[in-house]
């Protein structure tokens, strides 16, 4: 290998290490802004900062005697963290269009980054609806949905751009994976309703004003069946990947991190219906549900994979692709 060869090999390595580190670091960020929100719920600091874009009428940031300082400070700071995921959004932009990926990936990486700012739209209205219910539901949402689009961009950014897509499992499988995503969208949405439902208002003065006037006993019990047809439908999923021959060993190592962390995500929800829904619990299941929804994702992703063109991928009939950008595959 000559020395400019040498020199591209190196320089093609580092941006397949950065693109990488980028993607990895958008699906951190955004699992780690779900927890933030869940402190503010279960804190009572929604109204910490009582307007927005600013914090108070007139004032960016927390001002002295306009809240608790506690409450000013959680909030102001779950807000803050939207600047960093929007450099962290803007680092995997950067990096893709730098290393000339496929339009396909470039699409990933602004969907994460116009979704930063969605979000923090849906922010604003669900402070100035006063934290109703439904408002902080649909500011929760979006979140995991960047989640899930998030740990598919870690797995398509580690992918050559010219190459074939080749199936790891078959499509029964690929569709009982995405049955699995819609299972946990419906687990998410009755998540929200029981908090809704639930003593954690978001706002400590607010009570239940404003809150999910149903039942929460009621309501957990909807949500807990839902966890139970998603818990069934992963089981169901890890035995086909098991199953079938074709299957790489990541995607089987995944599929069983996926079974082990929805137990556990279900372990803390029947302690929270046991113990009356403690503080400490809450963080802990909206963050756990991020990483549920982050390994599904990986699922998902790994049902095809993109490969180097050769003879052979020719031979099976899979589409070629025409895109002249090379990119070395880090090691996985």
């Amino acid at each position: 290998m000559s020395v400019a060869e040498t020199a591209n090999h190196q320089s093609g390595l580092r941006s397949a290490r950065n693109q990488r580190n980028a993607a990895f670091g958008v699906l951190a960020g955004q699992s780690l802004i779900t927890l933030t929100g869940s402190i503010v719920r279960v804190t009572g600091s929604g109204l910490g900062c009582d307007t927005w874009p600013n914090c108070h009428p007139g004032s960016l940031v927390p001002v002295q005697g306009a809240a608790p300082w506690i409450q000013q400070l959680i909030e102001f700071g779950n807000r803050t963290l939207t600047f960093v995921l929007v450099a962290l959004t803007v680092w995997l932009l950067v990096a893709v269009y730098k290393a000339g990926r496929r339009s396909y990936i470039k699409k990933l990486a602004w969907l994460q980054l116009i979704g930063v700012f969605v979000q923090a739209v849906i922010g604003g209205i669900s402070v100035h609806m006063d934290l109703k219910w439904y408002a902080v539901a649909l500011h929760f949402l979006p979140s995991v949905f960047l989640v899930f689009f998030a740990a598919l961009t870690c797995v398509r950014v580690m992918e050559p751009d010219n190459g074939v897509d080749r199936r790891e499992y078959p499509r029964t499988i690929q569709y009982l994976a995405l049955g699995t995503a819609a299972a946990l969208a419906l687990v998410l949405a009755t998540g929200t309703m029981v908090t809704g439902a639930g003593p954690h208002a978001g706002d400590a003065n607010d009570g239940m004003k404003g809150r999910l006037e149903v039942d929460i006993e009621w309501m957990a019990h909807i949500h807990a069946g839902t966890m139970y047809l998603f818990l069934g439908l992963i089981v169901g999923l890890l035995a086909a990947i098991f199953a079938t021959k074709t299957t790489s060993e990541v995607a089987r190592k995944i599929a069983v991190g996926l079974v082990v962390v929805c137990v556990l995500q279900a372990l803390v929800g029947i302690i929270q219906v046991n113990l009356h829904v403690p503080n400490w619990t809450v963080p802990i299941h909206v963050f756990l549900s991020s990483v549920v929804t982050a390994f599904t994702g990986f699922v998902y992703a790994h049902g095809t994979s993109r490969v180097p063109a050769t003879s052979d991928h020719a031979a099976t009939g899979t589409d070629s692709v025409t895109n002249a950008t090379p990119f070395l595959t880090p090691e996985r």
